[in-house]
């Protein structure tokens, strides 16, 4: 991911979670599994970015990640119908999978 960072020119901060206890403190589960917080610091979303799944012929459009993003920032509440991601589970390192973790 850093060289990628490096070639695509992210701007925004990017976490390496080297202990995963980043990953257990939010539960996450799979990748990609996306969390919107507000100004106050509050899980307002946590779910799918849209529903696209490779192979299901819906389009990429992020509209799911985008409305509660565009909600955030216009200070309005985000909508609590949220659809959870669907991935690759984590890939725990040996004797280090969370308890939730099936």
């Amino acid at each position: 991911m850093a060289q990628e960072k490096a070639e695509v020119g992210y701007v925004f901060p990017y976490l390496y979670d080297e202990s995963q206890a980043v990953a257990k403190a939010y539960q996450a589960a799979c990748t990609p599994d996306f969390y919107v917080f507000d100004g106050d610091r509050s899980l307002v979303y946590r779910g799918q970015m849209d529903g696209s799944r490779p192979g299901n012929g819906v389009p990429v459009t992020g509209k799911d990640l985008r409305r509660a993003l565009d909600s955030v920032l216009a200070g309005q509440p985000v909508s609590p119908a949220q659809k959870p991601s669907l991935g690759c589970n984590i890939k725990w390192k040996p004797g280090n999978a969370p308890s939730y973790f099936g």
